[in-house]
Order: C-alpha cells, then sequence, then structure tokens
C-alpha cells in the first residue's frame, strides 16, 4: 500500500507524528497560548473562505511555479521557521533543508532552531530564509547575519511579534523547561517513545546551537525566552536593514498600519501571521487580517502568510485572499516525526496534489487565479 492510501491528508501524517513524539514534545509543537483562541481563529479564519468551482471549463492544467522576492520556487507553499526543531525529531532541520533543495522550496532556519546556519550549510543549497529572533546585543546581531549569509542564506525574515515571551500553558504543563532538561517526569515520557529516545541518544539532546557563542555557560543555557533579548524598534530595523544586503521580510504583522511602517522602512514582503496562536490570545486569525494588509499595500507588493495551514486547499484559500506564499510550520514536522525524510517528500506531494484537485474543480490553472473566485454572499 502506497503513502497516498496510508496517510492521504495531513491530519494523518499528524496522528502518527503524535503517537511517535513524547508527551512534552507534542505540546511544546501543538499548543498556543492562553485559552488558545488565537490558535482556533486562524483555524475558523481558513474554514470561513469559500471558493466557487466553475462550470464547462473543461481540463485545466495547474501551474503551482511562483516567484517571490525574485526567486523563481516551484510550489507557493514552503518551511516555516519553528523553534527548537530538533526537538521534535532529531536532524529534522538537516531533512527539511534538503527536502527544500529537492522540491525547490524555500527554507526558514529559526535562530532558536536545534540547529545553526553552519549545521545546514552544507545541504541548504539556495533555498534558505534565517529567521532573526534578536539578541539584545547589536554586535551579537551582526554576527548572527554574517554567520547566516556565509552558509548560504540569502532572505532574513525579521521577527516582529515577539517585544517578550509567552506563557504557553500547555507546554509548561507538560513540564518542558527551555532549554530542555532530563527531570523524571521528562524521562519517563521519553522512555514511552523509543523511537525518539534512541534517535536523541545518537544525535544528543537538542540546543539552541546559534546562540552557544554569545551566551555566558549558565544554568539556564542559550534559550532567547530565557536569556536577554532585544525587542525590536524601528531604529534596530534600521540597523539591520543597513548590514544585511538581501531581502528583508517582517514576519508576524496583523494591522495595515504596520505593514505599511514596516514597508516605509525598507522591509522587502510582509508575513501576515500572529505567531501560531503562541503569542497573544486576543489576536486575530492570521485569514482575518491578511485582506485588510494586501489592500493597504496594493496588489504588487510580496506578502506572505502563516497560519493554521493544513492542506493544500488552505494553501489556496490564503491565496485567494492575497498572499503571494504561503509558509508552515508544523505540518512539515508531523510529516518527520511521522516518517523522517519520506514524511518531509509526502507533505509537499500532499499539498502539490489537492492544490491540483482544487483547481481543476475551480477551472483555474493559476493559483493567483483563486482571488476572481473568492465567493461573497
Amino acid at each position: 500500500m502506497t503513502l497516498d492510501y496510508r496517510y492521504p491528508a495531513l491530519s494523518d501524517l499528524r496522528a502518527r507524528a503524535k503517537r511517535r513524539m513524547p508527551y512534552f514534545t507534542w505540546e511544546y509543537l501543538d499548543s498556543g497560548t492562553g485559552e488558545e483562541l488565537a490558535l482556533r481563529r486562524s483555524r475558523e479564519s481558513l474554514d470561513a473562505v469559500m471558493l466557487a468551482p466553475r462550470a464547462l471549463r473543461g481540463a485545466p492544467v495547474p501551474d503551482l511555479s511562483c516567484t517571490v522576492l525574485g526567486r523563481q520556487y516551484a510550489r507557493p507553499f514552503g518551511v516555516s521557521p519553528v523553534g527548537m526543531t530538533g526537538l521534535f525529531w532529531p536532524k529534522a532541520e538537516r531533512i527539511l533543508a534538503a527536502n527544500a533543495v529537492r522540491h525547490n522550496l524555500p527554507f526558514g532556519l529559526s535562530t532558536v532552531a536545534a540547529a545553526s546556519p553552519e549545521d545546514v550549510a552544507d545541504v541548504v543549497g539556495d533555498q534558505g530564509w534565517f529567521q532573526l529572533y534578536p539578541p539584545e546585543s547589536i554586535d551579537h546581531n551582526l554576527d548572527l547575519l554574517a554567520r547566516a549569509k556565509a552558509a548560504g542564506f540569502h532572505t532574513l525574515i525579521l521577527t516582529v511579534d515577539v517585544p517578550g515571551p509567552s506563557r504557553r500553558e500547555r507546554s509548561r504543563r507538560s513540564g518542558l523547561q527551555t532549554p530542555p532538561r532530563i527531570t523524571p517526569r521528562i524521562a519517563l515520557q521519553a522512555a514511552m517513545k523509543p523511537r525518539w529516545s534512541l534517535e536523541i541518544l545518537r544525535h544528543g539532546m537538542p540546543r539552541v546551537r546559534s546562540l552557544e557563542k554569545y551566551v555566558e555557560k549558565t544554568g539556564n543555557g542559550p534559550h532567547i525566552g530565557l536569556g536577554r533579548h532585544r525587542a525590536p524598534d524601528p531604529e534596530f530595523f534600521r540597523i539591520i536593514r543597513d548590514a544585511w544586503d538581501g531581502p528583508i521580510v517582517a514576519k508576524g504583522v496583523i494591522l495595515p498600519e504596520d505593514a505599511l511602517m514596516l514597508r516605509d522602512l525598507g522591509c522587502d514582503a510582509i508575513w501576515v501571521s500572529n505567531h501560531g496562536g503562541r503569542q497573544f490570545d486576543a489576536a486575530p486569525g492570521s485569514a482575518h487580517a491578511l485582506p485588510g494588509i494586501r489592500a493597504a499595500l496594493g496588489p504588487d507588493f510580496p506578502v506572505i502568510y502563516d497560519g493554521a495551514t493544513a492542506s493544500g486547499l488552505d494553501v489556496l484559500r490564503a491565496i485567494a485572499l492575497g498572499a503571494d506564499m504561503v509558509m508552515l510550520g508544523r505540518a512539515w514536522l508531523w510529516g518527520v516525526a511521522a516518517l523522517g525524510a519520506k514524511g518531509a517528500d509526502h507533505v509537499v506531494h500532499i499539498l502539490t496534489e489537492d492544490m491540483k484537485s482544487a483547481m481543476v474543480q475551480m477551472g483555474i490553472s493559476r493559483p493567483e487565479e483563486a482571488r476572481a473566485l473568492l465567493w461573497k454572499p
């Protein structure tokens, strides 16, 4: 039986990943903050988007290629940076970087991933987007940028929606500390998932390798949520703009006026996101915010989206609302934790085939044609 019959949807990979991961890792990946209202709103805002199927349109041939920030990609979706990626499955960052190269997709690496830019330099090819969670020191920020550039990353993602840490209560209840520590409770949870534990023993406990050179060896260790970090402001953005010679994407924008401010400061693309529902529980769903930001920026300024995307149809929904590129975070980790490298490939397959199926139903050959088919009762 092929993977397409065993795992026809991303939800099937999600279910298998949950079975293979320890409880504390699953809670960290799956949870939001507070009562998880923002997390639910992102899903509800996508579910509310209806697209009209067309009649007598023959059999269109879908073309999923796209151009974003001057680069051509095979599909309008990519790998969003996720903190502590290697905690969910060892070497996940390298698996996903190599997958992005195989399929010509953008690959995002977080400052607080388990892998550093140097750790993936030999596999990231020309697909690298580096996400900066800024340390307090300007010198450390500038050094991080130089390291990312030397490792082959060409696009910078500046996180603008994390002035301070959120509480993420579900993750706390699971017993997970940051950086991860082996407590009796965590050890028991890990022992119940022997495959994950064996992989961790082979590769070592994940840690925030990008920041180790900047942080004194203390009990807390190099984690941006515990150590001192910088809350970005316009002056900081100008410093980063002067230091980075490639495109800068501002990630975590909800308000149209913020999108316009960032554009005027020299940002090259706006990333609409409520941070996966993990930062501020009163935030609207990302799909609620996307149309207003697209309207404010006009039709040509690059807009990127994330938020509860769980199918190729969801990718089309976000494009119909105004996105040029849709980045997924949790979905890639479901695939890797479920099936390793084969799972990452299978995520691409599911999203691609689901997009094509929906486009045939709509009678369109390009994803952006879905914008004309938004259903407005």
